[in-house]
């Protein structure tokens, strides 16, 4: 980029040392309004960056999961402490649906959308990915999914919103199956809790037609510990968020997230996936899960 070039509307975040800053610079950013989306989040440094912003009058609102395996008491104790603080502090209310979307998004952008948790662990010691964009239209549609879940109302996409967004479960099924559909060269994927048996089928069918499907589970991403997702296509699309090629999370889960096609954002995960480990023969760097058995 020249000096004379505009400043890219979106940052890839992938190094872990590169995320806490992040987010933390986020929220020191916003002047009003904060809305976050919290699945989990004990770093210190987030939290009292939350606890700042509350004191120079920035309207912070919080909205939590209900349940997350093995955290009730962490749980409690982060609802304790936003209270405390003076943000207003909601529990997602929907009885079948789990809550696991992990973003933000400061005044009207910008948002920041990660399949990171706000944890010591995610910031230091995972695999992990996070777009921040200063998207107008994305943080606008960032927040009307905030909105709705806030006020407990069925979520709706926004009239002639763009295609940025995936939203689960409302969409996730049918916007993955299409993506993966539309794929003619290439398909990668990083998710260590893919299972789901008709993109299973449907990857299947692409490799058969002559579409390389590369996959990395659980044990192919190097030293750090698999926890992201990420699925880009033929090179020209990538997909970052918090859902997982999973029945569970396409189907019964809040999710988000974000569709990039921005040519540095793209070339950046070319360059991270290349780094990462050589596959061991037979061990599924095509139509095998890394350290899983064959797709059937």
């Amino acid at each position: 980029m020249t000096a004379t070039d505009p400043a890219p509307s979106e940052r890839l975040v992938l190094a872990p040392a590169a995320r806490r800053p992040a987010v933390v610079d986020l929220i020191n950013g916003a002047r009003t309004h904060l809305s976050l989306s919290l699945f989990r989040c004990d770093d210190q440094p987030v939290l009292d960056a939350l606890a700042a912003a509350v004191r120079r009058g920035v309207h912070v609102r919080a909205l939590i999961t209900t349940r997350a395996k093995g955290s009730k008491k962490q749980l409690s104790q982060l609802d304790e402490f936003l209270t405390h603080i003076g943000a207003d502090v909601r529990r997602y209310s929907d009885p079948v649906v789990r809550y696991h979307a992990k973003y933000m998004v400061a005044d009207r952008g910008p948002a920041l959308i990660a399949s990171l948790n706000f944890t010591e662990k995610c910031f230091d010691r995972t695999c992990d990915f996070m777009v921040i964009t200063s998207d107008r239209e994305v943080a606008d549609d960032v927040i009307h999914l905030f909105d709705s879940d806030w006020s407990g109302a069925a979520y709706a996409p926004r009239p002639a919103t763009g295609d940025r967004l995936i939203v689960g479960p409302e969409l996730a099924r049918r916007r993955f199956t299409a993506l993966l559909e539309s794929a003619v060269r290439r398909i990668r994927i990083i998710d260590p809790k893919m299972d789901d048996p008709a993109i299973l089928s449907l990857l299947k069918a692409r490799a058969t037609a002559g579409v390389v499907v590369e996959i990395r589970g659980p044990d192919a991403v190097g030293d750090l510990a698999a926890h992201g997702k990420l699925l880009v296509i033929d090179d020209a699309t990538a997909v970052i968020g918090s859902i997982s090629l999973s029945m569970l999370a396409l189907e019964f889960r809040r999710e988000l997230a974000v569709v990039s096609r921005e040519q540095h954002t793209l070339t950046q995960l070319d360059q991270f996936w290349r780094s990462l480990p050589e596959v061991p023969s037979g061990a599924g760097a095509t139509l095998e899960s890394a350290g899983r058995s064959p797709l059937p």
